[in-house]
């Protein structure tokens, strides 16, 4: 074979190797599922975690995974929903702040036939394929029976009991009424006042303070969320009252856990965020396969004490 022959092989065979190699990964880049997750905000460790967790999931199954954060907004969110519904996305994840006005878009989405996973927030509508989340209600009366044993082993059998909540936020209105319901089946535990938070931070604050400074005899704190739990944890120390106030409320973090060793901070439900963020991309891929799901899967809650907070710490170490 000829030194010209021999070169001319070698090219058309570097040609074929590259067309060998470049077709394939185009394919993937065209066919790879794309899931869009439309959440709440950033700014709590609760929905972090759901974003972990759905995006070990999506590594592990192929799947792109696109995040819109919704700022605390539900018209952001339906935006949102409305923008993965022009994209074509395989399936949509979302956590709803208003589960009656995010419906429509999710109709859109289904009418496309995109699936639709709601997480945490329970969105009563046929354009919805699963649930996945906590019993919000069930765990709200869960911390609201624990609080009815507390008070009657440690307070002498009487409580006033302040509520930092979100009454811009479906589940954590749930919360409330559950608690509620189960504290309020006790003579001995009475209800001063429900204060918005609004699910922001700096606001939960703000209405704490105002909270424990117009209630001078009221000396527990149910916090719905994680951002009312870490004002009011700021407010009874900005207010020199964490000999006089204990507090019960939702979602561990670095701050919840000094204020359990601390003794304040007697009971907190923790949820399971991560695996809620695994659960709902699995059965997003599920879906996408035209496989079927359950209607609901709800994850369990520990009530976090100071007995068995070691076994979380770990979550917050670096």
């Amino acid at each position: 074979m000829t030194h010209l022959r021999i070169t001319a092989l070698l090219a058309c065979m570097a040609l074929i190797a590259g067309l060998t190699v470049s077709q394939p990964a185009s394919s993937l880049a065209q066919t790879q599922p794309t899931v869009g997750l439309v959440t709440i905000n950033l700014q709590a460790l609760f929905f972090n975690q759901v974003n972990q967790g759905a995006q070990e999931a999506a590594k592990k199954n192929g799947v792109k995974l696109v995040i819109v954060n919704g700022n605390n907004d539900p018209s952001a969110q339906v935006s949102a929903v409305e923008d993965f519904v022009q994209q074509k996305v395989s399936a949509i994840i979302v956590l709803a702040i208003d589960v009656k006005g995010i419906v429509p878009s999710l109709r859109e989405a289904a009418k496309a036939k995109i699936p639709v996973i709601a997480v945490d927030a329970l969105v009563e509508d046929p354009s919805v394929s699963t649930f996945i989340g906590t019993d919000n209600p069930g765990a709200g009366g869960q911390i609201g029976r624990f609080l009815v044993d507390y008070v009657k082993k440690n307070m002498n059998g009487k409580a006033t009991v302040g509520i930092v909540g979100a009454l811009n936020s479906f589940i954590q209105n749930q919360r409330r009424d559950g608690f509620l319901a189960a504290v309020k089946a006790d003579p001995g535990i009475k209800v001063a006042a429900t204060v918005d938070g609004q699910n922001v931070q700096e606001r939960a604050l703000a209405a704490a303070e105002n909270l424990v400074t117009g209630n001078p005899g009221m000396n527990v704190i149910y916090a719905t969320g994680e951002p009312a739990l870490i004002g009011s944890i700021s407010a009874v120390q900005s207010q020199n009252a964490t000999e006089r106030i204990k507090i019960v409320g939702w979602d561990l973090a670095p701050q919840v856990i000094k204020a359990i060793d601390d003794g304040y901070v007697v009971g907190v439900v923790q949820q399971g965020p991560e695996e809620e963020g695994r659960q709902a991309v699995l059965a997003a891929v599920k879906l996408m396969k035209g496989q079927s799901v359950p209607k609901k899967t709800f994850v369990p809650v520990t009530i976090v004490t100071k007995a068995n907070v070691d076994k979380f710490r770990a979550m917050f170490k670096k």
